[in-house]
């Protein structure tokens, strides 16, 4: 039976879009307007509009890293679970194989290629706006022009190699979430295979488990969405699950609409100062006897709240099909691109755009200390008259990744795997019997 009434799996796409769209939405918040990740500017003050739940979430973004994990988990089990449920284990752990095969440099070689771009855009200074402002974000993540170029590729090299063994790259803070996705696909693959002579109940039973242990362990960013992705790919693959989609319509939208309203209502937890609302307030005395000791409350808050608005997604086919419309699948194609190259224009153009393109002198007071100039924002208006521009920018840029660098990478992926895999006439038996 296929996934939905249709066989629609594309609302992945739609949402992977969704979910970059959010982190530039919420780095142009963070550098810009850190209140808005409160429930209001201060205790005694009104809250802003997109300070209030449910629009929060377009801003606050915090999600969008979350929708990463479960989409990983989804697309990573989605063939071999089709292909398990018609009894074909040995063309779903090919499948695998390939897919696990081919990640590794289809990951590292673009974030690598954009990285050095980065590295290039550091050393012709074209952050030095941004880290002269008073947006601390693009000070802090902006990384800084190096006056040795030895040392400067030296540099380099060690933030490549640092972002796959530590997750930390600073040159591009974002491909932070890149080691940990990396991970997860890797443990979604190994459950795949470890699985795959299990009836597809009990291998639902055991996505779950490993669901619970990674929210004991307090990962709800990306342990838990891994295996929730894992559980959904599995249920939306299941026939009785379908079936019940199609001789209860309005149970199952009234469900859907129960479980996004609250789902979106939980993600839109505030990263801190709940007590300085009344709605999150409440969110806090649930969430506090829900999430486990030491875990991260407001991750938790976008982590249950995805899992909560995924089931209604489930329950609601013609929301997906909505996802699957063309402008969000474009959204979609451009995710990847978008997320390597929105850093470092946000800390370029779009500073430029706000700031302009001066660099204060360095002033030296009356007792010898070196103070660095600083640019102050002009306010929010100026803010809003370059957004229409920089943004159109960024998907631009994004294209363009898409249009010709990503195939470049995907060849050179192909060449690479190609040249080290065991030659098609000379494959042994997949597994023993």
């Amino acid at each position: 039976m296929p996934v939905g009434k249709e066989g629609n799996v594309k609302w992945v796409d739609g949402l992977r879009g969704l979910a970059s769209s959010l982190v530039v939405l919420t780095h142009i918040a963070r550098a810009f307007d850190g209140d808005l990740f409160f429930p209001a500017s201060s205790a005694d003050a009104a809250p802003r509009i997109l300070q209030l739940p449910f629009l929060r979430i377009l801003v606050q973004g915090r999600i969008g890293v979350t929708i990463f994990s479960f989409v990983t988990g989804y697309v990573c089990a989605l063939k071999p679970i089709k292909l398990y449920r018609q009894s074909n284990q040995d063309a779903a752990f090919n499948a695998v194989a390939k897919s696990a095969l081919s990640r590794v440099p289809r990951l590292i070689i673009p974030c690598s290629l954009a990285t050095v771009i980065i590295w290039v855009m550091a050393q012709l200074g074209m952050f030095l706006v941004g880290k002269s402002s008073d947006c601390w974000w693009c000070g802090k993540t902006a990384p800084d022009r190096m006056g040795n170029i030895f040392a400067s590729i030296n540099h380099l090299i060690f933030n490549i190699i640092n972002t796959w063994t530590h997750g930390a790259n600073a040159y591009d803070g974002n491909q932070w979430t890149l080691l940990p996705l990396l991970k997860g696909s890797m443990q979604v693959y190994t459950f795949i295979v470890a699985t795959a002579y299990l009836q597809p109940r009990y291998r639902m039973i055991a996505s779950l488990i490993i669901y619970l242990y990674f929210y004991i362990g307090g990962d709800s960013a990306f342990g838990m969405q891994f295996f929730w992705g894992v559980f959904l790919c599995d249920v939306q693959n299941a026939p009785e699950a379908n079936d019940f989609l199609v001789r209860r319509p309005r149970i199952s939208r009234v469900l859907a609409i129960v479980f996004l309203t609250l789902g979106l209502y939980v993600a839109s937890y505030p990263e801190g100062h709940p007590e300085w609302a009344t709605w999150s307030r409440w969110q806090y005395r649930v969430l506090v006897h829900i999430v486990p000791k030491g875990g991260e409350i407001p991750r938790f808050g976008s982590g249950i709240g995805l899992q909560l608005i995924t089931l209604g997604l489930h329950f609601m086919p013609a929301l997906r099909d909505f996802l699957s419309s063309k402008y969000l699948l474009w959204l979609g194609k451009q995710s990847f691109a978008v997320y390597l190259l929105h850093g470092p224009l946000l800390r370029s153009v779009l500073c430029w755009m706000v700031y302009g393109i001066y660099v204060p002198p360095d002033i030296t007071n009356e007792n010898g200390e070196v103070l660095h100039g600083k640019l102050v924002f002009p306010g929010a208006m100026r803010l809003l008259i370059a957004l229409p521009f920089w943004i159109p920018l960024n998907y631009g840029a994004a294209m363009l990744w898409t249009g010709y660098v990503d195939p470049w990478c995907a060849n050179l992926t192909q060449k690479i795997v190609n040249y080290i895999k065991v030659p098609r006439d000379e494959k042994p038996a997949l597994l023993p019997n």
